[in-house]
């Protein structure tokens, strides 16, 4: 589910990639990375924030808004206190 505040991450994406892949990243390589792409092409640095904002929308998917961090390369890990559900486990072919 895409909310507002991911809606504005994208105009501000479109306006000026770097400025987005710092909100989402803070002070990282991949900001550096985003600013270099951007200098050497708007698009590649479009694609670049974009594919940044994605990987953060399926962690907030995964691990609730504000349940991850961002550890780099475009990898979310999960905040302390977070549990997954779990599952029980089926050992026959119906799943029961």
């Amino acid at each position: 589910m895409v909310r507002t505040s991911d809606v504005l991450l994208i105009l501000v994406a479109i306006l000026f990639p770097p400025a987005a892949a710092l909100i989402v990243t803070g002070c990282s390589c991949d900001l550096l990375i985003n600013i270099i792409l951007t200098c050497l092409g708007y698009i590649p640095g479009h694609i670049h924030a974009f594919w940044l904002i994605y990987k953060k929308i399926k962690a907030e998917e995964r691990y609730g808004r504000g349940g991850f961090y961002y550890v780099g390369s475009g990898q979310f890990v999960p905040g302390p206190g977070y549990q997954e559900a779990q599952q029980p486990a089926y050992y026959g072919a119906t799943g029961h």
